[in-house]
């Protein structure tokens, strides 16, 4: 009779936590929207991230804490009877950064050369961090016609310096985290 009435509370306490968390976090950021096309000289990749802005993480973007999303990115050729060979392996950068002064946040993308626009609003900055649109995987002239090609993606929140009073919280550690599963898609050049 003990064990079942400690058995309930045990599930209680575990409905009750699970309840507080967003469903971002339970079902966890993928990549979606991935598609690849070119243009006259190179192979271009676009894709975004869904569910990647938690509340834990657009808290710490809002107080001003630098926050990094990685995406890796690897171009194989197909071989059926060998091993795939490797065309292309990239690691894009995307940080996110608010000022309290300014009242504006900006996104710097490695991939990109360009100074960082100013963005006034956190659903603009949201969309430019968890998007690639254009990136340039390989020129087309590494590509042979008639041959299959895969393009792996995956996103990753890096590791950020989180404020010493908050790295003691184990229990957060998880919310200040995602990691996407590859996301692969084939065509034929």
């Amino acid at each position: 009779m003990a064990l079942s009435k400690y058995r309930n509370i045990g599930v209680i306490c575990f409905l009750t936590l699970m309840l507080q968390f967003p469903a971002a976090v339970v079902r966890g950021a993928v990549i979606a929207d991935i598609s690849v096309t070119n243009s006259r000289e190179d192979l271009l990749l676009y894709l975004k991230v869904k569910d990647a802005f938690t509340r834990p993480i657009l808290d710490a973007v809002s107080s001003g804490l630098p926050t990094t999303f990685s995406f890796f990115i690897i171009l194989e050729e197909v071989r059926w009877l060998w091993a795939n060979q490797t065309l292309a392996e990239e690691t894009l950068s995307h940080t996110i950064k608010y000022s309290n002064l300014k009242k504006e946040f900006t996104v710097r993308r490695s991939w990109e050369e360009e100074i960082p626009v100013p963005l006034k609003t956190i659903e603009e900055a949201r969309e430019r961090m968890t998007r690639i649109d254009g990136f340039k995987v390989v020129r087309l002239d590494r590509l042979k016609k008639g041959k299959t090609y895969r393009i792996q993606a995956k996103a990753k929140l890096s590791k950020m310096n989180l404020p010493f009073y908050l790295r003691t919280i184990m229990v957060m550690a998880s919310m200040w985290e995602f990691e996407t599963d590859w996301h692969t898609i084939e065509f034929t050049y």
